[in-house]
């Protein structure tokens, strides 16, 4: 099933001669003499932003003085503006990103060329498209009449880009830096920076709000964030329930749950099932707050989501559970004692397909087949790494 899921549609490949066949269209580019301003694409959400934001320590530090913009959805916005080294954060509803249905087929190619020529008024010198198979964002720098386009050299985004760098099967985090190695050459590991910076507003806030629900300033604390884009993704309720009750007690810690509005619902059914009191700031963050509170946390529990990046970006140890996505590729960056990641071994795993639309989940038990007693062991190592 999973092999049929990745097999290209017939108008999946009909779009890519359609694509071929407009990569070869002369467009006119901008004046080369303009070479001070890069445009860093990525349409992604969260985790996969963060995981491109070494390649942007990188970058500046070799570029202080040119301009660099990011293109990003405005569901990555907050995160990525939060980065001094970004000089403007853009935001646009990328076709197949956002959960609003496309209103026709032809919508995405209308809003490339509003894109491109919105860009074109800009003016860029070189574009990155950090997404690897993203063909749309390609496209559109193209229009755009960039000179120097980079990206990888799958075969829907390879006839927009005048670089096409050889895609390797490698963590997220090594794949933005391959891209920008015309600029820094090839980095070790030992200069890869991947931090969230956190500002005091958003400690004072965090700390105010957990006053309020009785937990004082000095008073550990751990965070699990249960919800995650998928249903696919998400564990037991009753385990969470379980998980948090037992780390309270073993780590003598406040239990504050995480997530966003619409898993308001879910972490309130998790907190009815447990024995102590749990703080529930669901709802109640955004993205720089919810980073100051992962801060002050002993640990950060949770399915592969977003916010488990954003944990280890500022520091903390973290508990993931893995289903369809690889985690050699999106596991969490950091040192694997700190940063600990528990799947199942089921043997379709991974099949990193995402979307099982109205499928039974008893056919997809990779996350739920992860025990308490492995969830439990995991947070206590990670707290205490040997």
């Amino acid at each position: 099933m999973a092999e049929a899921f990745h097999r290209p549609a017939p108008k999946h490949q009909a779009r890519r001669a359609l694509l071929t066949l407009v990569g070869r269209t002369p467009i006119p580019t901008l004046p080369t003499h303009n070479r001070n301003r890069i445009l860093l694409i990525r349409p992604d959400h969260l985790g996969d932003v963060l995981l491109t934001t070494p390649a942007l320590y990188a970058l500046r530090e070799v570029n202080p003085y040119t301009e660099i913009h990011a293109l990003v959805g405005p569901w990555s916005a907050d995160a990525i503006a939060a980065y001094p080294e970004i000089d403007l954060a853009l935001t646009l509803v990328f076709p197949g990103f956002s959960r609003e249905p496309k209103e026709n087929w032809r919508s995405p190619y209308q809003l490339a060329l509003q894109t491109a020529g919105r860009l074109r008024k800009i003016g860029y010198s070189s574009a990155i498209i950090f997404r690897p198979d993203h063909w749309w964002g390609a496209l559109v720098a193209k229009l755009a009449g960039i000179p120097e386009r980079i990206g990888y050299n799958l075969p829907d985004v390879a006839p927009f880009l005048t670089q096409a760098i050889e895609h390797r099967p490698e963590h997220v985090v090594w794949q933005s830096l391959r891209l920008i190695e015309p600029w820094t050459g090839e980095l070790p590991a030992s200069k890869i920076v991947y931090r969230f910076p956190v500002d005091p507003v958003s400690e004072g806030y965090v700390n105010g709000y957990l006053q309020e629900w009785g937990i004082a300033p000095d008073q550990p604390i751990i965070c699990i964030h249960p919800g995650t884009g998928t249903w696919v993704k998400h564990w037991l309720e009753e385990r969470w329930a379980d998980a948090a009750d037992t780390l309270a007690d073993q780590l003598e810690a406040a239990v504050v749950f995480t997530g966003g509005d619409h898993e308001l619902a879910l972490v309130r059914r998790i907190a009815s099932q447990m024995h102590r009191r749990a703080c529930i700031m669901a709802g109640d963050t955004r993205i720089g707050q919810l980073a100051a509170v992962f801060k002050r946390a002993k640990v950060v529990l949770g399915p592969d989501s977003g916010p488990l990046h954003l944990a280890a970006a500022v520091g903390t140890p973290t508990v993931s559970l893995f289903g369809p996505a690889d985690p050699q590729e999106f596991g969490p960056w950091g040192p694997p004692r700190k940063h600990l990641v528990l799947g199942s071994d089921i043997g379709c795993r991974p099949c990193r397909v995402l979307d099982w639309g109205a499928d039974s989940p008893e056919f997809h038990p990779c996350v739920r087949d992860i025990t308490l007693a492995r969830v439990l062991d995991a947070a206590r190592r990670a707290v205490t790494p040997a």
